[in-house]
């Protein structure tokens, strides 16, 4: 079997309806409404995402870091015209600081079945995760909306004051100023924050652990020039090479309870075919 008859049958053993769902939209013709019915069940009222749609976070209320999740999922369907954005965005003013953005987590996370990373202090800050991701992308599909405004001229002041990084914050550095409208203050800041950002990525492409590889920070082909073609080829390769025996791929970080392989599983498995065909290796 080739790659994708592979990666469907992993998905048919293990994964999620929502990521079946996004398969079968994405690589097989299937139906973008269906996966668009699915995320609606991961939204509550507040507008928020939560039951965990990201898997380390297993309760049902909502937390920032799940509208990333989201919106990722939107935007591979193009479908940011969905009333699932407006709610989102309403959830995000609801929770956001005074700066501009909105905390990694919530302290109400302490009330749920959650990975143990999942720790936050009373009263968190703005931070650049998920807050400059989202922004990212809401910027790529045109979307107004007021929360947009203070979250970009939060990223803007983060970035300025930025000299190191954490892998996550790098990587939602690059998802930003890779959409932001205003080209040449973000390739003025890339250009600034390059190096920055480089040291947050491991090359090592057989390094183990919890490690951030090129294509993580370039799942999809850039406007910035963060890395060449040959780092992205020897990654593509290696990526390409990690498929399992099942079919599936696998996250390199702890799975903390048997549930979680698989959920995280199945999303990374359409992560990974998405990659392999925006960079040509898979029919496009």
């Amino acid at each position: 079997m080739d790659v994708l008859d592979r990666a469907e049958q992993y998905l048919h053993h293990h994964g999620r309806l929502i990521d079946r769902l996004r398969f079968e939209a994405l690589f097989r013709g299937g139906s973008r409404a269906r996966v668009l019915d699915a995320l609606r069940c991961y939204q509550n009222e507040d507008g928020g995402f939560g039951h965990a749609l990201e898997p380390d976070l297993r309760g049902p209320g909502s937390q920032p870091e799940p509208v990333e999740v989201a919106f990722w999922i939107l935007d591979e369907l193009d479908a940011f015209d969905s009333p699932l954005v407006p709610a989102a965005c309403k959830y995000l003013s609801s929770i956001t600081k005074g700066d501009g953005g909105v905390p990694f987590v919530l302290p109400s996370v302490r009330d749920t079945v959650r990975a143990p990373w999942w720790e936050t202090e009373d009263d968190p800050p703005g931070n650049l995760v998920p807050t400059a991701s989202v922004a990212g992308l809401l910027h790529k599909h045109a979307v107004t909306h007021p929360w947009l405004d203070a979250a970009t001229d939060f990223c803007w002041s983060k970035l300025y004051a930025a000299k190191e990084f954490q892998p996550y914050a790098a990587r939602a550095a690059v998802t930003f100023l890779n959409w932001v409208p205003d080209r040449g203050r973000a390739e003025s800041e890339f250009a600034r924050l390059r190096d920055a950002i480089l040291a947050t990525v491991t090359f090592d492409l057989k390094a183990s652990g919890h490690v951030h590889f090129p294509l993580d920070f370039a799942p999809q082909p850039l406007r910035l020039p963060l890395f060449t073609q040959d780092v992205l080829d020897a990654g593509l390769d290696a990526m390409q090479a990690a498929q399992s025996p099942d079919g599936g791929w696998s996250g390199n970080w702890l799975m903390w309870t048997p549930l979680v392989e698989h959920e995280w599983g199945g999303h990374l498995t359409v992560a990974r075919l998405k990659t392999l065909r925006a960079y040509g290796r898979l029919p496009g």
